[in-house]
């Protein structure tokens, strides 16, 4: 049996251990941005999704998005 499970960006980012403005530094974007991403009112640029993946420690495969 294959179990798919999404992560959303909040409990990615809080697994990870970061606070908003911690993560929000160190993606390089202001804290009200990340918050309209896992809010899901804004949907970030694949770039962004990369440097989540990393920071987050977490395939972008994993998250769930707004949009899918």
């Amino acid at each position: 049996m294959v179990v798919n499970a999404k992560i959303s960006l909040r409990a990615a980012r809080v697994n990870a251990g970061f606070t908003q403005k911690q993560a929000a530094d160190k993606l390089l974007i202001g804290t009200s941005t990340l918050q309209g991403y896992e809010s899901g009112k804004r949907q970030p640029r694949m770039d962004l999704l990369g440097r989540m993946e990393t920071l987050y420690g977490i395939s972008i495969q994993h998250f769930r998005l707004a949009v899918e």
